[in-house]
């Protein structure tokens, strides 16, 4: 603890995070103007600002999020990325369908920044996991040539491919400005959430309490994980039929509807609207077309449908 009661490794990491988000470059802002004074300041302001909102509830988990996707976005600007892109889908479909189309674009737009930060995050953990087995043989060699732990992974950091050099620096950086061992190695587990990565830092964390060869141990793990992702590989190609089963199962009354939208717009529309454009309300005091529940049921039939098939296809190792 600190003197004023804030903890040590704490503050350090805060250090770090100022080095290693900062977007600084050099260029013809770097005069010493008013205007660049001002600029500054402002962006000082956002970062805190960034900060203050990231230690609370939700925002630190979406902070977590964009780390592990390696996503350049403060949790301000990624929070305001929703409005604006729902907002600008509502605008397309309501000149494209109305209000109707307006309004489902504004739904699906608040979904869709979260689902490319959810793809760049399994993508980026799937390149993780694949680089992993070649990481730890060079981790090995280092081990092996004689250098210390921090020593090989800044050899890592050097000589492996992103993302894992990208993780490996920032380790080796935390490590230099004082971050226990431990903590910075906690902390890569957590932008990056790979179990295989778990793996090996408990082997190192062992290895460092009650000694050992780290070098054979990790040359282990690493013929471990080599077989692991070969088995992975194989699961994912027999069970590559289920899959596309499945979502082809899903996505062909969603295709055929929006083609009947656009064949025979008269046809649809007595299943999205009222009498008068030839469809029915449903009895009660509430004036809502019968075809809404029909399609929110498709729809809840067809995720669980597709739920349990993807739960069938997800053969762990």
């Amino acid at each position: 603890m600190g003197l004023f009661g804030r903890d040590e490794t704490a503050e350090r990491l805060e250090q770090l995070e100022e080095f290693v988000v900062s977007d600084w470059q050099p260029g013809p802002a770097d005069a010493a103007t008013h205007a660049g004074d001002e600029e500054t300041s402002r962006e000082q302001m956002a970062r805190r600002l960034d900060n203050a909102l990231a230690k609370r509830g939700i925002a630190g988990s979406i902070r977590a999020q964009l780390r592990r996707a390696d996503v350049k976005l403060t949790v301000v600007e990624y929070l305001g990325l929703h409005v604006v892109v729902a907002l600008l889908l509502g605008f397309v479909g309501f000149a494209l369908r109305g209000a109707v189309g307006g309004g489902i674009g504004l739904i699906g737009g608040f979904f869709v920044p979260r689902i490319y930060v959810t793809i760049r995050q399994n993508r980026r953990l799937k390149a993780f996991n694949n680089q992993l087995a070649d990481i730890l043989n060079l981790w090995v060699n280092a081990l092996r040539a004689g250098y210390s732990i921090p020593q090989a992974m800044e050899a890592v950091a050097n000589e492996a491919p992103a993302p894992a050099n990208i993780e490996f620096r920032r380790v080796v950086s935390e490590i230099s400005i004082g971050v226990p061992l431990d903590v910075a190695f906690n902390n890569m587990l957590t932008r990056i959430g790979s179990e295989d990565l778990d793996l090996v830092f408990t082997a190192v964390n062992i290895q460092r309490e009650v000694g050992g060869n780290l070098a054979e141990i990790l040359d282990t793990i690493s013929e471990t994980i080599r077989e692991r992702v070969r088995i992975k590989g194989e699961i994912q190609t027999l069970t590559a039929q289920g899959r596309i089963t499945g979502w082809i199962i899903a996505g062909l009354p969603v295709a055929l509807s929006l083609l009947l939208m656009l064949i025979s717009p008269t046809y649809m529309s007595q299943l999205l609207f009222g009498p008068e454009k030839g469809g029915a309300f449903l009895p009660g005091p509430f004036n809502i077309p019968c075809g809404w529940p029909l399609i929110a049921l498709g729809l809840i039939t067809m995720a669980i449908g597709l739920a349990l098939i993807m739960r069938i296809v997800d053969i762990e190792v």
